[in-house]
């Protein structure tokens, strides 16, 4: 009972502070308060610090109402799914709230003609293909070094495994440990899956090198000296993600060879690489979106006097999804949150979503035939 009631409160108390921050422009870009493009003066605006209190305003006592009622259930049931089915519910609230004030805003925005008494404009600065930030191979190294001894390991130790592995499972009662048929595919199933988040984040980190920059059409020299930096970080970040979650697959895959069913063992194998990346990728990417990097660059730059397009047609829910066919750019600047988001209109992307969806049925029918053996 005092696990479920504590993670229960871990998941609620951090997902709360997560959405309650949600509008902050440290969080977004600020020039797109709630999805919704403004000229750079008006992201203060009041109407837009109207609608960062009036979405706490009532964020904050349904979370406030909901935590402890999931807490209690959790208690009484013993059980940490009912974090699970509380998340999504406060997850929905913040949605609608999110949802409310895009639609206040946007209508201020055209009420008010915002953009009539600009100058609006775009920027690119061609050194990000003559010269581009190169992917940091040696951070790769990691995750290879990791997949091959598990790999090595788990070929030394498949000839004496017994005729059953435990496989970990998460049910409504805790952890339980279902025995699977030794087979080439269960013995090296990890090891499969960490050959696949190598080349997936790999993959990750090559194309955000050479995705849209959010580059600032009033000043652009210094902004495409923070968008290096930025990019530097934040594929770092991703390839020692890599490593860690490799680790954390190199530790289940042990304790499935071993026969291990220690609870305390588990928990570590899987949260102590966890919160390793979280602390380690969260502050370097945060970091990286700050302007003060390019202090130098930006006070001796005179402002160019655009602002960027007001190109809200192209975004749907809120300013979460990016659909434009005509946009050469598979990955471009997010307006919620900070990164990059997918053009849905793009040929890769539908390209690659059906390779990964084959990937990924494929993948069911292995652990189906895994299942059944």
């Amino acid at each position: 009972m005092l696990v479920s009631l504590l993670v229960n409160f871990a998941t609620l108390l951090m997902l709360g502070a997560v959405l309650y921050a949600a509008p902050s422009p440290r969080l977004n870009p600020p020039a797109v308060p709630f999805g919704v493009r403004v000229p750079p003066d008006r992201a203060d605006a009041p109407e837009v610090t109207e609608q960062r209190r009036r979405y706490r305003a009532l964020l904050t006592p349904i979370a406030v109402v909901l935590t402890p009622t999931a807490l209690a259930l959790g208690a009484v049931l013993d059980s940490v799914l009912v974090g699970a089915v509380a998340a999504p519910l406060l997850c929905a609230v913040a949605a609608t709230l999110w949802w409310n004030a895009h639609r206040a805003l946007v209508r201020a925005k055209e009420r008010g003609n915002w953009y009539g008494q600009v100058r609006q404009g775009a920027v690119m600065d061609t050194s990000l293909r003559t010269d581009p930030v190169r992917l940091p191979w040696l951070w790769v190294v990691p995750s290879l070094v990791v997949l091959v001894v598990t790999a090595a390991a788990g070929a030394f130790a498949y000839p004496d495994l017994p005729a059953t592995m435990p496989l970990p499972e998460r049910g409504v009662g805790g952890t339980a440990h279902r025995d699977v048929a030794t087979t080439f595919w269960s013995a090296f199933g990890l090891v499969l899956v960490q050959t696949g988040v190598t080349a997936a984040l790999v993959g990750t980190a090559a194309a955000v090198l050479r995705a849209r920059p959010d580059l600032d059409v009033s000043r652009p020299r210094s902004s495409v000296a923070r968008h290096r930096r930025h990019l530097a970080l934040t594929v770092r970040a991703l390839l020692g993600t890599g490593a860690l979650l490799n680790l954390m697959l190199s530790g289940l895959s042990a304790m499935m060879w071993s026969g291990n069913r220690s609870g305390s063992l588990l928990l570590l194998v899987v949260g102590g690489p966890l919160l390793l990346a979280a602390a380690g990728s969260a502050p370097a990417v945060l970091r990286a979106a700050r302007p003060d990097g390019a202090a130098g660059v930006e006070a001796a730059e005179e402002d160019s006097g655009l602002v960027a397009r007001d190109d809200d047609r192209h975004w749907r829910a809120a300013g979460t999804v990016y659909v434009n066919a005509g946009d050469p750019a598979v990955l471009v600047p997010r307006r919620v949150g900070r990164g990059w988001t997918v053009n849905l209109a793009h040929p890769r992307f539908l390209a690659g979503s059906g390779a990964v969806l084959a990937l990924a049925l494929a993948a069911a029918a292995v652990h189906l035939a895994v299942g059944s053996g």
